[in-house]
């Protein structure tokens, strides 16, 4: 796409960028096929090869209006549209410089500034599980738009995490901190670490680290997020560098993962951690990346159980972030945590249309666009309902999958909140079945 940047953004990084992004896409429309949003309203400028344009228009020196705004907004950032783009048009590229340009230019009402500010500061901090508490203790009092926004408390059991005098074990990984997961499901990390426990690995949570900036970066705060990124990568150093290093950093919620995974290109300019930022990156894996090189011990465990057919099985929402992000899974090949539980003996099951789709949960997305993103949850809802005819022993298409499970917590976190099916993570049903 031919592109003449206006004088004001010809020698900036942001102009620099959008135009290297642009000039790689040829305008096909391809994308708009994928795009959750643009499937729901059928306006062009609701999917990624309008919102293209309409960032184009800026650069080139055309006033955005508060229109272009929140047909940005709209975007959920699921990145389906990357996966299906002939010419792998890194549309999330564009739409990081372009926002903060558009927000730039363009004044937000004074409700949607104090909810934004009022995300970016507390989902991240220390602050947020208290105020959780406060709100899921008051939360039947609340008004009913106000009570969708507050999850209903886990009815799971305390998490627990292995005896540290007794999880002494030579190998060791680093586990992401976190922000809103501990709060929200502090069960996923607990049963991370009994996993790898069994696995003869050591969960280690450096004290200084935290959210890993993604909640500050999809809303156009760059600044605040390379922030909470060189916090992350201090604390984390010192394993990294020590005589007995962890083999690897792992980040089991695939929305922070992806994030973490890009701290090379967000810190790309700052020669303090710009290095740092790379070596860091070779180290991030996904849990589901590992569960391939555990499966010789995982089946030595579980082989009775598999044997027996004692595994059960689960209905799997790949989201976004792994599939279209980290390229973890996709609609023409199931990727490792598919793969990796049916060869221990589990039976997984996908969505049965758009199994790769977007849910709707976005990170934030579900509280900015309440709306769309309850239409979004609906329909992968539905979706994940066995077909008629298709539901396998107890499972039927009246009554529904009995599990679903993810690898992200906002999804889960959604998803949880328009069912009363159980909605978990993947190695929450691994290490259910480890500790049978």
């Amino acid at each position: 796409m031919q592109t003449r940047l206006s004088p004001e953004h010809q020698s900036t990084p942001a102009g620099q960028q959008a135009q290297a992004v642009l000039r790689q896409c040829v305008h096909c429309g391809f994308c708009n096929a994928t795009c959750p949003t643009y499937r729901l309203t059928g306006n062009e400028l609701d999917g990624p090869r309008g919102r293209i344009y309409l960032m184009k228009q800026v650069f080139e020196g055309q006033a955005p209006t508060r229109t272009t705004q929140q047909h940005l907004d709209r975007c959920i950032g699921c990145r389906h549209c990357e996966s299906t783009c002939p010419s792998g048009v890194p549309y999330h590229e564009l739409l990081a410089v372009g926002q903060p340009v558009v927000d730039a230019a363009v004044a937000r009402p004074w409700r949607e500034r104090l909810l934004r500010w009022g995300l970016r500061t507390l989902m991240p901090s220390p602050l947020f599980t208290p105020a959780l508490r406060v709100g899921q203790a008051v939360r039947g009092l609340l008004p009913e738009a106000l009570r969708a926004q507050v999850p209903a408390r886990s009815p799971l059991a305390p998490p627990a995490w292995p005896d540290a005098r007794q999880s002494l074990h030579a190998r060791r990984v680093l586990m992401l901190k976190g922000c809103v997961q501990p709060g929200l499901r502090p069960h996923i990390d607990a049963a991370t670490a009994r996993v790898l426990d069994a696995l003869g690995i050591r969960a280690e949570v450096a004290a200084s680290s935290g959210c890993c900036g993604a909640v500050q970066g999809h809303m156009g705060d760059v600044d605040g997020a390379k922030v909470r990124a060189r916090r992350n990568i201090d604390a984390w150093w010192p394993y990294i560098v020590s005589a007995t290093p962890v083999e690897a950093v792992l980040v089991n919620a695939s929305g922070c993962g992806a994030w973490v995974k890009d701290y090379d290109s967000l810190l790309a300019d700052d020669p303090a951690y710009a290095d740092k930022a790379k070596r860091l990156v070779a180290l991030v894996r996904d849990p589901g990346e590992m569960l391939p090189a555990w499966l010789p011990v995982l089946k030595r465990k579980l082989g009775r159980q598999a044997a027996a057919g004692a595994l059960g099985g689960f209905t799997f929402h790949p989201p976004c972030s792994l599939s279209h992000a980290q390229r973890l899974s996709s609609a023409a090949k199931p990727g490792p945590i598919e793969t990796s539980l049916r060869e221990l003996g589990f039976e997984v099951r996908l969505a049965r249309q758009d199994s790769h789709q977007c849910c709707g949960a976005g990170g934030a997305y579900s509280v900015l666009q309440p709306e769309m993103s309850r239409q979004l949850r609906d329909l992968k809802l539905q979706a994940l309902q066995p077909a008629n005819g298709t539901g396998s022993g107890a499972e039927s298409a009246a009554s529904g999958p009995q599990v679903i499970a993810s690898a992200n917590i906002g999804c889960i976190t959604h998803l949880q909140s328009g069912t009363d099916t159980p909605v978990k993570h993947w190695i929450e049903l691994l290490d259910e079945a480890l500790s049978r």
